[in-house]
């Protein structure tokens, strides 16, 4: 059975816990997270609705935050807060559970962001 040392990549260390398989340092001091660029676009914020590969169930998507992504994690959550369903964010796109387009687009008009109704 061949270690981890034999792998050539350290995974887990008791003297610094976590590491990033990146640039593998300790996951707390990781320098790849902070190089990440924000995302581009035209500033305008898309949201549709889709039931394609979901079994006829809707989804609401948010497409062209230019925000990082802690904070469209933490904008994911408040628009699924205000729909009163689940979601998630995934690839820079946020999903909420269910046909909210109409509150999704009052929500983001709420904070701020220029907002388009995109799809049919």
């Amino acid at each position: 059975m061949k270690s981890l040392s034999d792998l050539g990549r350290l995974v887990y260390s008791t003297e610094s816990g976590r590491m990033c398989p990146d640039c593998r340092e300790p996951v707390a001091l990781c320098t790849c997270k902070l190089n990440k660029p924000l995302p581009t676009g035209d500033g305008i914020v898309r949201v549709s609705r889709e039931t394609k590969g979901r079994g006829g169930k809707a989804v609401t998507l948010v497409k062209g935050v230019l925000v990082d992504e802690t904070a469209l994690e933490q904008l994911g959550k408040q628009l699924k807060a205000a729909c009163g369903s689940g979601g998630t964010v995934k690839d820079g796109v946020i999903e909420v559970q269910g046909d909210h387009v109409d509150r999704v687009i009052a929500a983001l008009q709420k904070l701020g962001h220029k907002v388009k109704r995109a799809g049919g």
